[in-house]
């Protein structure tokens, strides 16, 4: 189980400070994600800074790119990080597919599922090993020629999709290499929804669905003391709230009877009561979608909670820990030094 850190885009030399310090802290690896900046250009930063770093995109925006754009952009980062890039990508919500990128959103499961055999196909063209001739239902891509960016070291790019409701996961288990889990997760939704809904995709597609790799993101809630740990608490129920208030995640309150939560997450955010939205996450609700600990006890907690289910952990909160300065990534060298002793 590797331990990985998780930020969003920045001022690009920053990035790679960031990436430098990150490794130095004994992190494996760094995934970024795509909000108001774009994931694809910090990984770059990010990967000349620190080569020793997995670096993954968590997750890039599929729809409002063509395959054949996004498939050159992860070509390059495969060849600069010499195979050390994961392709990770997800749909976004409607509204933001098509009211902020002007794009189109119907059907996304399987739209996003042929997007993936799309890239492969682009993938193999580029590679040289098959002439591109891909026929789906919403791309087609048959023209190439002296376009191609050609072979690389390591052209087999993993491709990672996010999903959280079954209809995805499904999908994700036909044709991903791995899911990118949504931080807004139980172990209970790993077990009981993410994990047979995989299965059922491996099986339509005639895939061994240990193949599919887990990279689970998580809250840590970790202090030696109750003010120390009181920062993390508040950040974790806002970032839970956030999250819990999309519709479309409502599930992951419900498998474990909070019922009415999200829509009530909706309201307050509609209301722009922020803190009420915070105040909404209980902690039990923390207990369960977070892990809370002293430093000396994170990495048991950790891999009691994740072992033997996920590829990697990714720490959500790395990069906010990472601007507390250097001792707070002493505190980290030394729980991964002890998370891989365990492992």
């Amino acid at each position: 189980m590797r331990i990985e850190a998780f930020g969003a885009g920045m001022e690009l030399h920053r990035a790679g400070v960031r990436a430098t310090e990150l490794a130095r802290a004994g992190f494996d690896g760094l995934w970024l994600a795509e909000a108001g900046r774009t994931a694809y250009l910090t990984c770059v930063a990010s990967a000349l800074a620190a080569p020793e770093l997995r670096i993954g995109t968590a997750v890039a925006t599929a729809f409002p790119r063509s395959p054949m754009v996004t498939a050159q952009a992860a070509w390059e980062l495969a060849e600069v990080t010499r195979g050390r890039f994961v392709l990770g990508l997800g749909t976004q919500i409607k509204a933001h597919i098509e009211r902020r990128f002007s794009a189109t959103y119907d059907r996304p499961g399987a739209r996003l599922r042929e997007y993936a055999l799309a890239l492969r196909a682009i993938f193999r063209a580029f590679q040289g090993t098959e002439r591109l001739d891909f026929r789906g239902e919403f791309y087609r891509f048959d023209l190439l020629g002296l376009w191609s960016p050609g072979p690389i070291e390591h052209p087999d790019v993993p491709i990672y999709l996010a999903a959280v409701r079954p209809w995805m996961l499904r999908a994700c288990g036909e044709v991903a290499d791995g899911v990118h889990v949504h931080p807004f997760h139980s172990r209970r939704y790993l077990d009981e929804v993410i994990r047979p809904n995989l299965a059922a995709g491996a099986a339509k597609a005639g895939r061994d669905p240990q193949a599919i790799a887990l990279a689970c993101p998580v809250f840590t809630i970790v202090g030696d003391t109750e003010e120390e740990r009181a920062e993390w608490r508040q950040r974790a129920r806002f970032q839970i709230a956030f999250y819990g208030s999309t519709p479309a995640y409502k599930g992951v309150f419900e498998l474990h009877g909070w019922h009415g939560v999200s829509e009530r997450l909706t309201r307050l955010q509609r209301q722009g009561d922020l803190s009420a939205m915070a105040d909404a996450i209980t902690d039990e609700m923390l207990d369960v979608y977070a892990v809370t600990s002293t430093w000396a006890d994170l990495p048991r907690r950790l891999v009691e909670k994740y072992g033997g289910v996920a590829e990697c952990l990714i720490v959500y909160f790395a990069t906010e820990a990472w601007e507390r300065g250097p001792a707070m990534m002493e505190r980290w060298r030394d729980a991964i030094a002890r998370v891989k002793a365990l492992r």
